[in-house]
């Protein structure tokens, strides 16, 4: 079946809002929000999306991918985490860049292409900011990480993820060097969700609490 862009956009949206809000339907104003078109356009949509059975769609509950949308959207992903890698690993994009190149390129990409893709960087796990990438399958990795503003002081953790990723936000990080990969020790913690003073391989910034939140970390041992 032939599948518009549009489609495929809400499914991506509604996964990963039914992610965050772990597995509740998902509200059409925060799936507006996210889409960035009025509720009216939403509903319209959603109402043919369940006529499609890609979503069950309850005025007062909410929409609920089904397992055929579930799928899509977890292709959609692997082409778009996919492509994010083989930007930045094989044609030189920054980590902040990748996003809107890839955006432009996952509708459009055939079955062999992406297989092509994951053979040439040896089936990755992970794109360039940390999210996992889902399987050919469409099984998406389990991952148990704690954010940073929640870690303890005083102890070391590896940089695994970034969930915000807003260039602004990336070009930021990557010149204090928290990026994937980097060792992490938060030195001392102000009350009140004030900034974090971190020592980042041997050298030392202060972090807002929010950005904390939104990077993923894992204990060292």
């Amino acid at each position: 079946m032939s599948r518009s862009q549009s489609v495929e956009d809400y499914l991506k949206a509604i996964y990963k809002l039914e992610s965050s809000l772990e597995g509740k339907g998902v509200p059409t104003s925060k799936l507006a929000k996210e889409m960035d078109v009025a509720n009216a356009s939403v509903t319209n949509m959603v109402k043919r999306l369940s006529d499609l059975g890609m979503v069950t769609y309850e005025s007062y509950y909410g929409s609920r991918l089904t397992d055929a949308g579930r799928k899509i959207a977890l292709e959609m992903i692997r082409h778009h985490r996919l492509l994010e890698l083989y930007l930045a690993e094989m044609l030189g994009y920054s980590w902040d860049q990748v996003h809107d190149e890839a955006e432009k390129l996952e509708h459009h990409i055939s079955e062999q292409f992406e297989d092509k893709i994951s053979e040439l960087l040896n089936d990755p796990k992970f794109d360039p900011h940390g999210d996992p990438i889902p399987t050919k399958e469409g099984l998406m990795p389990k991952i148990g990480l704690q954010a940073l503003s929640d870690v303890d002081e005083n102890k070391s953790y590896e940089v695994k993820r970034v969930k915000n990723q807003s260039p602004e936000l990336l070009r930021y990080l990557d010149d204090y060097g928290l990026t994937p990969g980097a060792k992490v020790i938060i030195k001392k913690r102000e009350p009140f969700d004030g900034p974090l003073e971190l020592d980042i391989d041997g050298k030392k910034i202060t972090l807002g609490y929010k950005i904390a939140t939104d990077i993923l970390v894992t204990a060292v041992d």
